[in-house]
């Protein structure tokens, strides 16, 4: 099984942590980088996009195989 690396953000003004699989913030540092822009800003993106039932950890997840999915 693989453990779980947290790393913490400050979103819509409040400090919360996220807790991923260290592929995923391998992945996710990826795409932030061919964008051009920090992880925190891709963490804030998807926040404030997701729906309110959706934990933002499964959103990330969400985020990194929709694009590496969609061969951007």
């Amino acid at each position: 099984m693989s453990r779980l690396h947290k790393r913490s953000f400050s979103l819509a003004g409040h400090r919360t942590s996220v807790a991923l699989e260290l592929a995923f913030w391998d992945a996710l540092e990826a795409i932030a980088s061919a964008q051009g822009r920090a992880v925190s800003a891709l963490v804030a993106e998807a926040d404030a996009t997701r729906e309110p039932a959706t934990p933002l950890a499964s959103a990330l997840r969400v985020l990194a195989l929709n694009h590496f999915r969609s061969g951007r």
